[in-house]
């Protein structure tokens, strides 16, 4: 059984604030994406939310990161933001298509974010997790659901996630309901509450515990003080990549946050 993967990212890489305090003074804005590459694991692209980039850029955003690194893709909101999921048969066809599978190995899960708004139906759902292709030229894709409305707070729901080995995204925010059970065969968290006035956007002890929980997911068990929808399995499952990004919140302390949990991961980031 191969171990499970832990990265650690934050959304996107061009962040005015970012600019002498993450970024060194100076840096060239057009070298951002090889910088943060070389201190986090993982970023989550939002861009491809709000439309479809080229497959050149995809190719360019490959070359430009070192070998490991992945990209988490938001997928374009036009699949998603509807009322009535399965009638994004087409968008979903077209994002795929786009020229994602440029990224080879570094494309890491692909997020199905859905509006605050949307309901759980499990026949709409059922229908949508349908659409989503497990393969792209080659490629096997990862899928991660964003579910944003309490009634996914069900044993329904997961069942039907599981279903289909569609991971959950599990968003510690006080904006949106946290569903910590594990629905995929990866582990996909959202981190939303960084605070400014913290150099590293979180009180120092919070890491470590950060830390244990990664690394109790990605050995197949679940956290503990988490909150649950349905009792803990007594046994472990298979060993889970697991993905942590720092997102929102007070977002100019995300990549110092980002980078202080790798650290307490054991991991060693290049100083500035």
């Amino acid at each position: 059984m191969s171990e499970g993967k832990i990265r650690v990212g934050i959304g996107g890489w061009n962040f005015e604030p970012w600019r002498d305090n993450f970024y060194p003074k100076g840096w060239p804005q057009a070298r951002e994406l090889e910088y943060a590459s070389s201190r986090l694991t993982a970023i989550e692209i939002n861009s491809t939310y709000y439309g479809a980039q080229k497959p050149a850029t995809f190719a360019k955003w490959r070359k430009d990161t070192p070998d490991g690194f992945m990209f988490s893709l938001k997928a374009i909101r036009f699949a998603t933001q509807r009322r009535v999921l399965a009638d994004g048969a087409d968008s979903i066809k077209r994002f795929i298509d786009s020229g994602i599978a440029e990224l080879g190995d570094k494309l890491g899960p692909i997020v199905w974010q859905l509006a605050p708004t949307h309901k759980f139906d499990v026949t709409d759902l059922t229908a949508f997790l349908e659409l989503l292709p497990g393969e792209v030229d080659g490629l096997k894709l990862r899928h991660a659901l964003d579910v944003r409305h309490a009634s996914f707070q069900c044993t329904e729901y997961l069942a039907l996630a599981r279903k289909y080995k569609a991971a959950t995204v599990f968003t510690e925010s006080d904006d949106y309901p946290p569903i910590a059970e594990p629905t995929g065969d990866f582990v996909y968290t959202r981190i939303m509450r960084t605070h400014s006035d913290e150099p590293q956007g979180c009180k120092p002890e919070v890491f470590p515990q950060l830390a244990a929980s990664a690394r109790t997911w990605a050995e197949g068990g679940q956290p503990d003080g988490l909150p649950r929808i349905e009792p803990a399995p007594e046994h472990k499952a298979a060993h889970r990549d697991v993905f942590v990004y720092f997102i929102s919140g007070a977002k100019e302390r995300a990549p110092a946050a980002a980078m202080a949990l790798r650290r307490a991961l054991g991991e060693e980031v290049p100083a500035p």
